[in-house]
């Protein structure tokens, strides 16, 4: 029964592409071409990776220094954007409370 729809079974059920029955794509040349550059820039990659440019100590710390410098220079750019301190009689001065009737 198996061999009979095996056999007779035209074409792939449902959408051609997608699924668990989906047709298998052919693998071009340039599919092939674009995998071995994928595979030796992957290689080069791990090459230059195994070789670290510092010792783990000379990596300790190296730029603490730096890192602070970047701090402060921050916190002085977010402190200058900061408005000036306004006294309660800066924000009632409008009302003029001293003015009286008579006057």
């Amino acid at each position: 029964m198996f061999l009979t729809l095996a056999l007779l079974r035209k074409g792939i059920p449902g959408k051609q592409w997608i699924g668990k029955y989906r047709r298998p794509r052919a693998v071009t040349m340039a599919m092939k071409r674009n995998m071995v550059k994928h595979l030796e820039r992957e290689a080069a990659n791990e090459y230059w990776l195994s070789r670290p440019f510092m010792t783990k100590e000379q990596e300790w710390g190296h730029a603490a220094e730096r890192r602070q410098q970047n701090w402060q220079r921050f916190k002085e750019s977010k402190i200058s954007n900061f408005p000036q301190h306004k006294s309660i009689a800066d924000h009632l001065s409008h009302l003029q409370i001293s003015k009286t009737w008579s006057s």
